[in-house]
């Protein structure tokens, strides 16, 4: 135990430390944060348009006519649909806050940048070319990836030249705001003009623009691979693995699929805007964000609802019933630090092989449940991560997917169930050896 733990200590934990602590990866994983509010907010607007009970609906296009809807699709195109905009600029602003520098211009530049990506006109469905205008598709959930490269090399190059103070610097007793500006003036044109050759080099060389190229070359097989039993079983398996060495791992995984996993979202709700049945073989996604949100990370990463039912039916030990009572609140809103602490669940090799493969059978289960058609796929609408099982299913996909979440809960359970017994049997004979000596 103690060799295994040194090696951990000594060669694992620091391999992981250092990606995790990687620039661009906390860039990533904080600066996407900024997109959640507007996620969730988007939410509610697409859910209010959608709310499945026809006859509510008669009733309001009674009263407010049958375009009574088209406020709400509004208010969730203003926000859900553009989502790699807001993304570009969190992560960009991130970079540079996070190196010490002025990081609003950073993140304005990376919207130039984004927008550079792009073509500014759109075919009609006429055929008719309509110039100066913004894509939203491309600003959704198909700009993620494209978004995610700009926000990070902008934030990147815009810090090498703050750093080295590459800028225009003003004489003292100008206002802060001016020397900002000033300051930002040669990064901005170094990186605006080199992304304005990237676009007519993508133009008039390959005939394309740069993020539709992303889009095809990287975006749509990464979505792909995530899509897929095996992408969310790595996934499954890197959360819990990652929290075991003390690394939340949720954020890290999280952070960095949440672009990918919320375009599958945005493609599965384009389906059902578009009139189609939402189904896979109309395209649609099994694995999307509501997937790790509410069914891999459900009561907390390992799903330790499980092993909190155990400590709270069966605990013997004191610890386990005092544990279970502490922990069963928090988990029932998806946080699990008291469990996974207090057990211990990190750095225990026994209780690891329940933390890691509970989450791996529970996505198996989802996985075939929604591929067979047995739970709906999911749609554009979203719930907060603290939002409690079996309320966030049935707002999600109605009655089946709350049940399916029942139903892995009482298979975390019994996975969780004999390695719980060991290790309270344990804490037992530890209380009574204390009580004794």
């Amino acid at each position: 135990m103690s060799s295994f733990g040194n090696t951990m200590n000594e060669k694992v934990i620091p391999v992981i430390m250092k990606f995790v602590g990687m620039k661009g990866i906390v860039a990533l994983k904080d600066g996407i944060l900024y997109t959640l509010p507007i996620i969730m907010v988007g939410s509610i607007f697409l859910l209010l348009a959608q709310i499945p009970y026809q006859p509510f609906n008669d009733w309001v296009s009674s009263i407010l006519g049958s375009g009574w809807t088209d406020p709400l699709f509004a208010a969730y195109g203003a926000s859900f649909q553009i989502i790699a905009l807001i993304a570009v600029i969190g992560i960009a602003y991130t970079y540079a806050k996070n190196e010490g520098h002025e990081p609003l211009s950073a993140g304005a530049i990376a919207i130039v940048v984004f927008l550079l990506t792009m073509s500014s006109s759109v075919v009609s469905p006429k055929g008719e070319v309509v110039s100066g205008v913004i894509n939203k598709d491309l600003i959704g959930g198909k700009g993620m990836v494209t978004a995610i490269i700009v926000g990070l090399v902008v934030g990147a190059i815009y810090s090498w030249f703050m750093a080295r103070k590459i800028t225009i610097k003003m004489p003292a007793g100008v206002p802060q705001g001016v020397a900002n500006s000033f300051a930002a003036l040669i990064p901005a044109a170094v990186i605006i003009t080199g992304a304005t050759v990237v676009y007519t080099i993508f133009k008039f060389g390959f005939n394309t623009t740069f993020i539709d190229f992303i889009y095809k070359a990287i975006q749509t097989p990464l979505q792909g691979m995530t899509d897929s039993l095996g992408g969310i079983l790595i996934m499954s398996f890197l959360i819990p693995f990652l929290w075991w060495f003390g690394v939340h791992g949720s954020t890290i995984v999280g952070g960095i699929m949440t672009g990918i996993l919320t375009s599958n979202t945005l493609e599965n709700q384009a389906i059902i805007t578009s009139g189609k049945e939402l189904t896979v073989a109309n395209g649609g996604h099994i694995v999307t964000q509501q997937f790790l949100d509410n069914f891999v990370n459900m009561t907390g990463a390992g799903v330790t609802i499980g092993l909190v039912l155990c400590m709270i039916v069966l605990g013997k030990s004191a610890q386990s019933k005092e544990l279970g009572k502490l922990a069963v609140v928090p988990g029932c809103f998806n946080i699990n630090e008291p469990v996974t602490f207090g057990t211990p669940i990190v750095m225990n090799p026994f209780m690891a092989i329940p933390f890691i493969v509970t989450p791996m059978v529970n996505s198996l289960i989802t996985y075939l449940a929604i591929a067979s058609g047995a739970v709906p796929l999911f749609t554009g609408v979203m719930v907060p991560w603290t939002t409690p099982p079996v309320i966030s299913g049935f707002i999600l996909g109605g009655w089946r997917t709350a049940l399916l979440q029942i139903v892995v809960m009482v298979i975390s359970f019994f996975i969780y169930l004999p390695f719980f017994k060991k290790q309270d049997a344990i804490n037992l004979a530890n209380e009574k050896a204390a009580q004794n000596s």
